[in-house]
């Protein structure tokens, strides 16, 4: 009997019991209904406008911190400074005065000896400079009196200066020193507000110390606390320490330059002393070329063989001091090893100029004294090579005796033997 029509959904769901019930089957996909695949998730737009804010932010600051690089220089020169004269400043104030009243006496000695040094040094320049154009006919006579003995020429000075006066070159050298003498001024007036920055920093950091780690200990839990009073401690030590040692190194090269040239009897010696102690000290690498460069042009106006001395001198000093004089007074004071401090030196002149020059080697005496507090050491076993000796066998010949068995092995030599 063939099955009808009735009973055909029956046998259909007798025949496959393993097929999905008609309420579970997918609809036809007639291009009405969109697929899931093709849904945006839901945390794409938040993800895309999170990376666009970071974005933002990171071009914000970017461009504010190279906007504001001078300032933190600035903050970060005042910083120095006042961990310079916190000894100072701390002892007077442990002795009754004001700690206001004690910043500023410091601050004013301070300006004191740099003005009156400031001032000396221009009276000397400018001694010298008109001391040289005074003797400058004299000096043109005997030049031009040179060129026709041994040229056999007949130059005149009238001729000279007449030539010099309506060159093209001067004309043009004085349009162009007239035209840079705004910017020479605008200079002189940046260095100044730049100075007055410093200073003004300088002055809030070290009469407001204790309430400055006050408010940066406050907002950190106990354990850190003394951390960081440690730290600030360790770079008080450190800082003072290195300028206090520059500064008695400063006083003994300035007096040894002294004698030298007061016995050469060349002018402005004490002047010339003080330039040659401070900034052969406080600028490192360079300093002692250029200190040494002022008193010996000087001196070659008064004989050229005392140029030759003042070199000499200056030299021979520079050893005495890089071997003898400074080990024995920053071994306390610093405790850095001389090739440390040279590459902090190199290191700090490539981030920041002459500054990072100049605070370089406090910082890493004050970070290496940091870490060596949290750094275990252990006892150094007794080995030889500790000490740089290698160690031998005993039964392998030396280098010495190879040579001569290698030598001993030579054809001519056995026939000779």
């Amino acid at each position: 009997m063939a099955p009808t029509d009735d009973n055909e959904p029956a046998v259909r769901h007798t025949a496959s019991p393993t097929a999905s019930p008609p309420h579970a089957r997918r609809p036809a996909d007639d291009g009405s209904a969109e697929r899931p695949g093709r849904r945006m998730p839901r945390w794409l737009p938040r993800a895309m406008v999170l990376a666009l804010a970071l974005i933002a932010s990171f071009q914000l600051g970017s461009w504010a911190f190279h906007q504001l690089t001078g300032l933190l220089i600035n903050i970060l020169i005042a910083f120095f400074l006042a961990l310079a004269i916190e000894p100072a400043v701390s002892w007077m104030a442990a002795h009754g005065m004001r700690r206001g009243l004690a910043t500023f006496l410091v601050f004013l000695g301070l300006t004191i000896v740099a003005a009156g040094f400031v001032t000396l040094l221009g009276s000397m320049l400018a001694g010298q400079i008109i001391k040289m154009v005074e003797g400058f006919p004299g000096y043109l006579d005997s030049v031009i009196n040179w060129i026709n003995e041994t040229f056999h020429m007949e130059l005149r000075r009238v001729d000279v200066q007449e030539g010099l006066l309506h060159s093209d070159w001067l004309r043009k050298y004085a349009q162009n020193s007239a035209a840079g003498v705004l910017d020479v001024s605008a200079q002189v007036l940046g260095g100044l507000f730049q100075l007055l920055t410093v200073g003004l920093f300088s002055f809030y950091f070290a009469a407001d110390g204790p309430r400055l780690r006050r408010a940066l200990c406050s907002v950190l839990p106990p354990a850190r606390q003394a951390e960081v009073l440690r730290a600030w401690e360790i770079a008080v030590d450190k800082t003072g320490g290195y300028l206090y040692s520059r500064g008695l190194m400063a006083l003994i090269s300035g007096v040894a330059h002294y004698i030298l040239l007061e016995a050469l009897s060349v002018p402005y010696a004490p002047v010339l002393g003080v330039w040659v102690g401070l900034v052969s000290q406080f600028i490192p690498t360079i300093g002692t070329y250029l200190a040494g460069a002022l008193p010996m042009l000087i001196a070659f106006t008064v004989n050229p063989w005392y140029a030759v001395w003042v070199l000499i001198f200056v030299v021979v000093y520079q050893q005495f001091e890089n071997y003898m004089l400074q080990p024995k007074l920053t071994s306390k004071t610093v405790d850095i090893h001389p090739a440390v401090a040279f590459g902090s030196v190199i290191a700090g002149t490539a981030l920041l100029g002459a500054v990072g020059a100049l605070i370089a080697i406090p910082a890493v005496a004050t970070l290496q004294a940091f870490l060596g507090a949290y750094v275990k050491r252990y006892t150094v076993t007794d080995d030889p090579r500790v000490h740089g000796h290698r160690r031998r066998d005993p039964g392998r010949p030396g280098a010495f005796m190879r040579v001569r068995l290698l030598w001993g092995r030579r054809p001519g030599s056995q026939e000779s033997s």
